[in-house]
Protein backbone atom coordinates (compact mmCIF):
# COMPACT_ATOMS: atom_id res chain seq x y z
CA UNK A 1 0.00 0.00 0.00
CA UNK A 2 2.75 2.30 0.68
CA UNK A 3 4.85 1.00 -2.04
CA UNK A 4 2.13 2.18 -4.48
CA UNK A 5 1.37 5.52 -3.05
CA UNK A 6 4.91 6.38 -2.84
CA UNK A 7 5.58 5.21 -6.67
CA UNK A 8 6.40 7.83 -9.25
CA UNK A 9 3.45 7.64 -10.59
CA UNK A 10 1.57 8.44 -7.44
CA UNK A 11 4.09 11.58 -6.21
CA UNK A 12 3.95 12.77 -9.94
CA UNK A 13 0.21 13.18 -9.64
CA UNK A 14 -0.01 14.49 -5.84
CA UNK A 15 3.00 17.20 -6.11
CA UNK A 16 0.99 20.09 -8.39
CA UNK A 17 -2.22 19.65 -6.23
CA UNK A 18 -0.36 19.14 -2.46
CA UNK A 19 2.62 21.72 -3.37
CA UNK A 20 -0.58 24.79 -4.00
CA UNK A 21 -2.19 24.01 -0.30
CA UNK A 22 -1.14 25.00 2.70
CA UNK A 23 1.80 23.39 4.60
CA UNK A 24 0.36 24.31 8.10
CA UNK A 25 -1.87 21.01 8.10
CA UNK A 26 0.90 18.01 6.83
CA UNK A 27 3.46 19.86 8.96
CA UNK A 28 1.43 19.67 12.03
CA UNK A 29 0.33 15.88 11.46
CA UNK A 30 4.49 15.24 11.15
CA UNK A 31 4.70 17.01 13.99
CA UNK A 32 2.12 14.68 15.63
CA UNK A 33 4.22 11.84 14.24
CA UNK A 34 7.46 12.74 15.46
CA UNK A 35 5.91 13.34 18.95
CA UNK A 36 4.50 9.87 19.33
CA UNK A 37 7.30 8.06 17.92
CA UNK A 38 10.90 10.19 18.09
CA UNK A 39 10.11 12.52 21.20
CA UNK A 40 10.19 10.10 23.82
CA UNK A 41 13.16 7.83 22.40
CA UNK A 42 15.08 10.99 21.75
CA UNK A 43 17.74 11.61 24.50
CA UNK A 44 18.36 14.73 26.72
CA UNK A 45 21.31 15.79 25.27
CA UNK A 46 19.94 15.45 21.27
CA UNK A 47 16.67 17.37 22.89
CA UNK A 48 18.98 20.05 24.26
CA UNK A 49 20.70 20.36 20.84
CA UNK A 50 17.65 20.40 18.57
CA UNK A 51 15.98 22.82 21.24
CA UNK A 52 14.17 25.84 19.85
CA UNK A 53 16.04 25.42 16.15
CA UNK A 54 14.18 25.07 13.21
CA UNK A 55 14.89 21.97 11.02
CA UNK A 56 12.53 22.54 6.97
CA UNK A 57 11.58 18.87 6.35
CA UNK A 58 11.44 19.00 2.26
CA UNK A 59 9.76 16.11 0.56
CA UNK A 60 10.44 16.93 -3.00
CA UNK A 61 8.42 14.70 -5.02
CA UNK A 62 5.53 15.89 -3.52
CA UNK A 63 6.21 19.70 -3.24
CA UNK A 64 5.92 19.68 0.60
CA UNK A 65 7.93 22.26 2.49
CA UNK A 66 7.49 21.02 6.47
CA UNK A 67 9.24 23.72 9.08
CA UNK A 68 9.55 22.67 12.75
CA UNK A 69 10.57 23.28 16.30
CA UNK A 70 11.45 21.75 19.07
CA UNK A 71 10.30 23.38 22.53
CA UNK A 72 9.24 21.97 25.85
CA UNK A 73 5.98 20.36 24.62
CA UNK A 74 7.55 19.08 22.05
CA UNK A 75 7.74 19.27 18.44
CA UNK A 76 5.32 21.47 16.38
CA UNK A 77 5.43 23.74 13.69
CA UNK A 78 7.77 26.16 13.00
CA UNK A 79 6.51 29.98 13.13
CA UNK A 80 6.53 31.50 9.69
CA UNK A 81 9.27 33.40 9.17
CA UNK A 82 11.07 31.57 11.70
CA UNK A 83 15.41 30.89 10.70
CA UNK A 84 15.62 27.49 9.71
CA UNK A 85 19.09 26.61 11.19
CA UNK A 86 19.01 22.93 8.98
CA UNK A 87 17.40 21.66 5.63
CA UNK A 88 17.03 18.46 5.05
CA UNK A 89 15.14 17.35 1.37
CA UNK A 90 14.50 13.67 0.07
CA UNK A 91 11.80 12.39 -1.38
CA UNK A 92 9.18 10.75 -0.03
CA UNK A 93 10.41 7.11 -0.75
CA UNK A 94 13.95 8.07 0.68
CA UNK A 95 12.11 9.03 3.90
CA UNK A 96 10.24 5.88 4.10
CA UNK A 97 13.48 3.67 3.56
CA UNK A 98 15.07 5.73 6.83
CA UNK A 99 12.07 5.03 8.69
CA UNK A 100 11.54 1.55 8.26
CA UNK A 101 15.32 1.50 8.46
CA UNK A 102 15.99 -0.33 5.44
CA UNK A 103 18.39 2.33 4.50
CA UNK A 104 20.53 4.68 7.07
CA UNK A 105 21.06 8.20 6.47
CA UNK A 106 24.91 7.85 5.27
CA UNK A 107 23.62 5.66 2.60
CA UNK A 108 20.82 7.67 0.96
CA UNK A 109 23.62 10.82 1.38
CA UNK A 110 26.19 9.06 -0.61
CA UNK A 111 23.64 8.21 -3.40
CA UNK A 112 22.35 11.52 -3.35
CA UNK A 113 18.89 10.59 -2.40
CA UNK A 114 18.90 12.56 0.68
CA UNK A 115 20.39 17.07 0.93
CA UNK A 116 21.35 18.15 4.30
CA UNK A 117 21.78 22.37 4.23
CA UNK A 118 22.90 24.15 7.23
CA UNK A 119 23.82 23.80 10.37
CA UNK A 120 26.33 20.84 9.74
CA UNK A 121 26.41 20.50 13.65
CA UNK A 122 22.84 20.24 14.09
CA UNK A 123 22.45 17.88 11.08
CA UNK A 124 25.35 15.46 13.04
CA UNK A 125 23.21 14.98 16.13
CA UNK A 126 20.29 14.88 14.08
CA UNK A 127 21.95 11.68 11.99
CA UNK A 128 23.95 10.48 15.04
CA UNK A 129 20.43 10.28 17.25
CA UNK A 130 18.27 8.53 14.42
CA UNK A 131 21.14 5.94 14.17
CA UNK A 132 21.17 5.60 17.71
CA UNK A 133 17.46 4.88 18.03
CA UNK A 134 17.32 2.94 15.01
CA UNK A 135 13.95 2.56 12.87
CA UNK A 136 11.29 4.68 13.68
CA UNK A 137 8.77 2.50 11.78
CA UNK A 138 9.10 -1.59 12.11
Amino acid sequence: MISLLLSPEMTGRLKPVLSRLPMQPPTQALALALNRWLLPRLPADARATLSRRAVRIDVIDLGLSLPLLLDERGFRPAPTGAAVALRIAAAAPSYWRLLRGSDDADRLFFERALVMEGDTELGLVLKNTLDAIGPLWA
